[in-house]
């Protein structure tokens, strides 16, 4: 059967736009290379929500930024997302760092962001007394959300509503026939009245597919992460952030996650390679020299892992400068729509991005609304987070919330079994870490991975060797060991 819209790509901009579309009478099929949603740069970010005061004033970043921070209170009740509208300061230790911060201070206010104020050592050992630095700029209106589990609820949510996801197929050609999109795929044949571009890092290869030959010069900018140990966490309330250097770009800056670790990152610098997700040495020592400034309760002892993300900016070829983010159309290319350069603040601007492709699909055709949308997911309790009498009600209610899968983050079986049975037929180790933080603790899965691998099987009936950790080629088990030596 086709589609009336077909978009491609599931990271938080892909899942966001399924979401917003449900909302009209659309048939909607997302294709995603992944496993699930969020395996690539979605994930792989500080989990920001940015209120807007480094954007260029007058632009789509800037403008969408705001829109995006100013409703998410509500966004985040909807979906049953955890967030904390922590703030953030930006901190400096000369007058060069004023100078730079006042004039993010002033972007900010031009910009609309709200309550923006300069404040001295004191005032800042109130707000955030781990932080370094002799002044800062606080910005009470920035926010901390965990970025994989937002862009599993708009997709999660998009699904219970009717959009239909398929992970593990590549796109590797597009072509127009008869007023529809012929989408091939590595494993088959698509087709679709509409297709939508929201590749990320791949959005230029699919724009050249539909024919936006634009020569699109794009960047990707890699930045390495370390992640600290909850024990930190006690000391860390709000990100903070260095002073902007002379170029206006923020280095490496604290931030607590809203489960409690710290992220220490990112740095940045170019790579060719859009899929490196490699860490290094010499980078992770740089972090270590810069985070220590901005949280000096940072120690290497209290290193769980690394991780690195890239953002692809699109920039002008003459001048280097990156540019704006770019939503079109072009009635060359009827009922294609076009995303190219969507990085940071991506996760803070996803919903005024879609509502954005939305109009512009409601303005080539009129479009039914779906009365039966429904904009809530309720959102998961988490066994670790409940009182002892909440926990002995569940275990009485259901004995598989009495037995502990991961022990570094109190997940139970229950919650094991509940994320494997996914809206969206995720069935990956990692799948169900992203849902329940299993394998997310100090051991990094040493105890519950093999335990979480034996219910995926039992759960979907899967052979061993079917069942894989994250990539498409990354399978858990080739066969077994002793049958191995036996036949030998």
């Amino acid at each position: 059967m086709s589609s009336d819209v077909i978009i491609v790509g599931a990271g938080v901009i892909g899942s966001a736009i399924a979401r917003e579309l449900s909302r009209k009478k659309l048939r909607i099929l997302v294709l995603e290379k992944e496993l699930d949603v969020a395996f690539g740069n979605s994930s792989r970010n500080t989990g920001m929500l940015h209120a807007g005061f480094t954007y260029k004033p007058g632009s789509l970043k800037a403008e969408l930024c705001v829109e995006g921070n100013r409703e998410f209170d509500e966004v985040a009740d909807e979906l049953g997302v955890s967030f904390r509208r922590t703030g953030k300061v930006v901190i400096g230790f000369n007058d060069d760092d004023l100078e730079r911060i006042l004039k993010f201070k002033a972007i900010g206010e031009e910009n609309g962001v709200e309550d923006l104020e300069i404040i001295d050592r004191a005032r800042l050992d109130e707000i955030a007394p781990g932080a370094g630095g002799n002044f800062a700029m606080h910005c009470p209106t920035s926010g901390i959300l965990d970025p994989i589990g937002y862009t599993i609820a708009l997709a999660e949510n998009a699904a219970t509503n009717g959009v239909e996801f398929r992970f593990g197929e590549k796109v590797t050609g597009i072509e127009r026939n008869d007023g529809m999109y012929e989408v091939t795929t590595d494993k088959g044949l698509h087709m679709g009245r509409w297709i939508i571009n929201a590749a990320g890092m791949n959005s230029c290869a699919i724009s050249d597919m539909l024919g936006f030959k634009r020569d699109y010069i794009v960047k990707g900018f890699k930045g390495e992460y370390i992640v600290l140990d909850k024990s930190l966490g006690k000391h860390l309330n709000i990100p903070v952030y260095p002073a902007p250097d002379e170029k206006g770009g923020f280095s490496t800056h604290a931030t607590p996650t809203i489960d409690g670790n710290v992220l220490v990152g990112p740095d940045s610098y170019v790579t060719f390679d859009l899929e490196d997700y490699e860490t290094t040495k010499l980078h992770l020592d740089g972090l270590y020299e810069d985070g220590k400034r901005m949280f000096p309760y940072m120690d290497r002892q209290s290193y769980i892992r690394s991780f690195a993300g890239i953002r692809v900016k699109r920039v002008n070829p003459m001048t280097n400068e990156n540019l704006d983010f770019l939503i079109e159309d072009d009635s060359e290319f009827p009922n294609a729509i076009n995303l190219v350069g969507i990085e940071s603040p991506g996760l803070t601007c996803s919903l005024p991005i879609a509502r954005r492709v939305s109009s512009l699909l409601g303005k080539a055709e009129a479009l039914e609304e779906n009365s039966n949308f429904n904009p809530v997911r309720l959102k998961t309790e988490r066994f670790s987070e409940a009182t002892n009498e909440e926990r002995a009600k569940l275990i009485e209610n259901d004995p598989d919330y009495g037995e502990i899968i991961c022990r570094c983050e109190k997940v139970t079986k229950k919650e094991i079994i509940e994320a494997i049975r996914n809206p969206l037929g995720a069935a990956t180790v990692a799948s169900v870490k992203n849902r329940t933080r299993a394998g997310m603790g100090r051991c990094d899965g040493g105890y519950c991975q093999m335990r979480i691998t034996e219910l995926i099987e039992s759960e979907l009936g899967l052979k061993e060797t079917d069942i894989r950790y994250k990539a498409r080629v990354s399978y858990m088990f080739t066969g077994r060991v002793r049958d191995e030596i036996k036949e030998g």
